[in-house]
Formats: structure tokens, C-alpha cells, sequence
């Protein structure tokens, strides 16, 4: 995958921006205003994603391409190399799982809008 279809396929989502709050080699998705999704523009593309803590130590173990969030609190953010990855499926999986995880969080109010989108 490229990051020209990664940006597609987060944008489709409910309820999803894009900016650059980290300068303008970081690509940043947010829903609800919290990030779910950070690509690094700079060099080879990596994505920081969201994951549940068991999911966290279980891809870094099983996948060769990823490894802790970089930048990111390790125990609920991975970093995966998508340059390395062979299943583009099994990335826009885990990219759904961080965006639902991040609206599953949001106070029921904003969860009702997005929703609603």
C-alpha cells in the first residue's frame, strides 16, 4: 500500500481529519479529535496505530515488520513498516481496530454524532 490509498481509506471513515500537527512529515488521522493514525512522510512509510496492550506485544512478536510505537506510548501504539508488509488486508484490519478503538473511547455525545455521519 501506498499512503496516497491509506489517506483514502481513513477519510472514508465517520467522522475523520487529517492534518500535519507535528510538522510536515507527519501525516495525522484523528476522529473525535484524538489520533488514531500517524503516517511518516519522511523516508520509507510507517504508520503509528492504536492497538489493545494484548495485541501490542502479540504483533510485535508474530510480524517482522512491526515494533513498538515509535514516539508513542509502547504499550497501546505500534509502529508498522508498510513498505515491509505483505497483507495490505491485515493493515486496513488493524486500522479499523485503532479507529474504533478511539471512537469506543469518546464521550457518548460525540460517539452518537460520528456515528450518525
Amino acid at each position: 500500500m501506498n499512503i496516497e490509498e491509506i489517506r483514502d481509506y481513513c477519510l472514508k471513515m465517520n467522522g475523520v481529519t487529517e492534518g500535519f500537527p507535528f510538522g510536515d512529515d507527519t501525516l495525522v488521522f484523528k476522529v473525535g479529535g484524538k489520533m488514531f493514525l500517524l503516517a511518516n512522510l519522511e523516508g520509507p512509510l510507517s504508520l503509528n496505530i492504536k492497538a489493545r496492550p494484548e495485541d501490542v506485544a502479540d504483533r510485535i512478536e508474530h510480524y517482522s515488520n512491526v515494533r513498538p510505537g515509535y514516539h508513542m506510548n509502547k504499550k497501546h501504539w505500534i509502529t508498522v513498516e508498510v513498505e515491509n508488509s505483505t497483507d495490505d488486508l491485515r493493515l486496513l484490519s488493524w486500522i479499523d481496530e485503532s479507529y474504533d478503538l478511539i471512537v469506543d473511547s469518546l464521550p457518548a455525545k460525540i460517539k452518537n454524532e460520528i456515528k450518525r455521519i
